[in-house]
């Protein structure tokens, strides 16, 4: 997940910009981005200058908790949006404009809350204050569970064991791309094997 900041917004370009580490990211094999969604004049502009400069980026939208920031969705025709929050209301809004809105979640009421909602996906935030084996420590008392996204305070250092414990994605933000550029680690996990990934953990 990224955030643009003004310089980002109004365009400008250079190897600390976010469009350039964006479009370093996808030819080093991301497939999903998740923008934060601004109300701001300049956060479409921006977005569609992101889609054409990296065209094989699945983009999506983050910290969605407005009613206005789903029209804006919808009209970018961007088709998942990520939530801080468990907001039924949003949820159906999303749904009624054919946006997958992934909901965030904290407590098993909130989890099964968005299991009788028909959800399939969520994002558990904030993951890193959870802790790892939290997600399957709620196997016993809830039964099922949707697929879900860790996210919140986690590092590069992080992935192979938030994935070999059961999530199904990873989430990551400030601490990887930002002024000083994209994390090197990063750049690395994404470029090596499945195999590789497991022989040599990120430091």
């Amino acid at each position: 997940m990224v955030r643009p900041d003004e310089r980002d917004l109004a365009g400008q370009a250079g190897s600390g910009l976010l469009l350039d580490q964006l479009r370093l990211l996808q030819d080093s094999g991301l497939v999903h981005v998740e923008v934060a969604w601004r109300d701001h004049p300049l956060w479409s502009p921006f977005i569609r200058r992101l889609r054409e400069a990296c065209p094989q980026l699945l983009v999506g939208a983050a910290s969605v908790v407005q009613r206005e920031a789903l029209a804006e969705l919808a009209d970018l025709d961007l088709r998942y949006a990520m939530s801080p929050c468990w907001d039924p209301i949003l949820l159906d809004q999303a749904r009624r404009q054919g946006i997958l809105l992934v909901p965030g979640v904290f407590s098993p009421t909130e989890v099964m809350q968005a299991i009788r909602c028909g959800c399939r996906l969520v994002k558990l935030f904030p993951a890193a204050t959870l802790g790892c084996r939290y997600w399957s420590r709620l196997l016993v008392p809830l039964g099922e569970r949707p697929a879900v996204i860790a996210a919140g305070g986690l590092a590069v250092s992080d992935l192979e064991q938030w994935l070999s414990a059961g999530h199904d994605a990873v989430a990551l933000g400030r601490r990887v791309i930002g002024p000083d550029g994209v994390d090197e680690h990063l750049l690395r996990w994404l470029q090596a094997s499945p195999m590789e990934r497991r022989c040599h953990p990120t430091g």
